[in-house]
């Protein structure tokens, strides 16, 4: 009998080629993480639906669910990555989903993450005052929010998010060599004066 023909050998240089290959493919980028907060099952189910095949950089979306303010908030302390929340204005309150956005800004001290603001109300919140009171990044009534104008949205808002946090990125390196230049001064004076 011929080696080569021998079937618990011939797949060996095949599996070997396979590792190989998938060892030096390129990994594959963490996706985006959304979190749609809304007190309405269904608007998390169309979220996550419209927005499904939704890629940017090549990363797709990863999203987390929460359903009330206080709920958003212990995702948000709890993942830290969080690139964009879609957020309900009015929850278990009138106004949860602007405390949770103040919150965000001034308890978490997130200012990279983009906030969108979404209701189901219009009447109920004045969208001029909200816009100029609270550091959000948009507004929408759900009903003008078509799948179109929601891929937009949520696009301009990761592309804002990644210039963010590779600004604040960059100022974190040169705040680092600077304080590492200032740390080097201070022992070559120290050094001077000790002479």
């Amino acid at each position: 009998m011929d080696v080569n023909d021998d079937d618990s050998t011939t797949g060996w240089m095949i599996e070997d080629e396979l590792a190989e290959a998938s060892a030096n493919a390129a990994p594959v980028p963490a996706p985006w993480r959304v979190l749609i907060v809304d007190d309405d099952v269904d608007v998390h189910v169309v979220t996550k639906f419209s927005l499904s095949n939704a890629c940017f950089m090549g990363r797709r979306l990863s999203f987390l669910h929460a359903y009330s303010g206080e709920e958003a908030i212990n995702v948000l302390r709890s993942t830290p990555d969080i690139a964009l929340v879609l957020l309900d204005v009015i929850m278990e309150s009138s106004d949860a989903g602007l405390r949770v956005a103040r919150q965000i800004r001034d308890e978490l001290g997130n200012k990279l993450i983009r906030i969108v603001l979404r209701t189901g109300q219009p009447g109920q919140a004045l969208e001029h005052s909200i816009i100029l009171d609270y550091d959000i990044n948009d507004f929408w009534c759900k009903t003008d929010l078509t799948t179109r104008k929601l891929f937009t949205t949520v696009i301009s808002s990761l592309r804002g998010y990644h210039d963010l946090f590779d600004a604040d990125q960059r100022i974190g390196a040169l705040q680092a060599e600077l304080d590492r230049l200032k740390a080097d001064l201070a022992a070559a004076a120290s050094l001077a004066a000790a002479k």
